[in-house]
């Protein structure tokens, strides 16, 4: 125990001096100032100062019937009348903790049967104030103890939000959290996304893509779930704070069956990749099932401008004059494997049927 911490319980510190003024105190039967001053080559303030710490630790007591006198007593005999009164008071303050948590504990079972039927009233909270929902995420973060499970859908990151988010991601890594999340396949063309994903990883974050995702998702513990409310689009969202554990139970089913058909997101340091077989999968099969190219774009992360782009250089590549010629194509070439045919017609199409016009 160091110095100050022998000072906070009022207790002196037996230095080597004072230890050496005991010894020749308990071969001469007293504690002769003068002599022991001699004796040990003290100055006079030094052998008072020895004194005063053999006292302190009552090491040296008044002889009885002589007061004046000091003697030195047995060290278990001074640490008994030295702790004795500190012993007595720490084993009533333990006491009187134990009873304490004993009262408290009592009151676990009635704990419990409360959450579970405020978790049966309460399946969920919907915070339409969107500060109030970052709040709360925020919280769950920092509390977060064994995973944490994402979904972020749309594409790449707003490069403004990524370096907030490298360092929360960062926070929980460090802390032993696992961090799994899933993009879309279109992250993996954005330079600021792979550059996050880059560093995260290398941290030991797990980073998948899939073609398409359902909705923005953030699950902790598998204990809570956040989930985007459907607000007006000029207003931040807020969110469905999910609880009940079927429910968190089921959404993290959900993301488990994503999570299993996703691909790894490996993100390398050289040229951005132009669009890859995933996006190209992707798009083909809307493209075959009819979706207009708005709704590709919603549905693959990208915006409306990049999906025509795609759809033009896939179409050139199959040499098909119209869009629905090189859907329908694709969807009898068997590119993308057993894909239901709604039409019945066994001949290919060509820029003069009428279904291309």
């Amino acid at each position: 125990m160091a110095g100050s911490e022998y000072s906070a319980l009022g207790f002196a510190e037996l230095d080597d001096l004072s230890a050496s003024a005991y010894g020749q105190a308990v071969r001469l039967g007293r504690f002769d100032r003068a002599t022991i001053a001699e004796l040990l080559g003290l100055t006079t303030p030094d052998a008072e100062r020895a004194e005063q710490v053999l006292r302190h630790l009552r090491l040296l007591q008044p002889m009885p019937g002589d007061p004046a006198v000091l003697v030195p007593v047995g060290p278990d005999v001074a640490a008994a009348d030295l702790v004795g009164a500190a012993e007595r008071q720490a084993r009533e303050l333990q006491q009187a903790v134990t009873e304490v948590r004993t009262k408290l504990l009592s009151l676990t079972p009635l704990y419990f049967e409360g959450r579970r039927e405020r978790n049966r009233v309460e399946a969920f909270d919907l915070i339409r104030d969107a500060a109030l929902v970052q709040s709360m995420i925020d919280e769950r973060r920092q509390h977060c103890r064994d995973e944490v499970l994402i979904i972020q859908p749309g594409g790449p990151r707003p490069s403004e939000v990524l370096p907030a988010a490298r360092e929360s991601a960062q926070e929980l890594l460090d802390r032993g959290v696992r961090m799994r999340t899933l993009y879309q396949h279109t992250a993996r063309s954005d330079l600021p996304t792979r550059a996050y994903v880059r560093d995260v990883t290398a941290a030991g974050a797990e980073v998948r893509t899939a073609d398409e995702l359902i909705d923005r998702l953030f699950i902790y513990d598998r204990e809570i779930a956040f989930l985007p409310e459907r607000s007006s689009p000029d207003q931040p969202p807020g969110a469905a704070v999910v609880r009940e554990p079927t429910l968190v139970s089921f959404l993290c089913q959900v993301f488990d069956y994503l999570w299993d058909g996703a691909t790894p997101f490996e993100p390398e340091t050289g040229k951005a990749p132009t669009t890859g077989d995933d996006v190209r999968h992707a798009i083909l099969r809307l493209m075959a099932k009819g979706y207009k190219d708005e709704m590709v774009a919603r549905r693959l992360g990208m915006s409306v401008r990049t999906c025509r782009r795609h759809i033009a250089e896939i179409t050139e590549e199959l040499e098909a004059t119209s869009r629905f010629q090189a859907g329908y194509n694709v969807a009898r070439s068997g590119i993308l494997g057993d894909f239901p045919i709604a039409l019945d017609t066994g001949r290919p199409v060509t820029p003069a049927d009428p279904a291309c016009r």
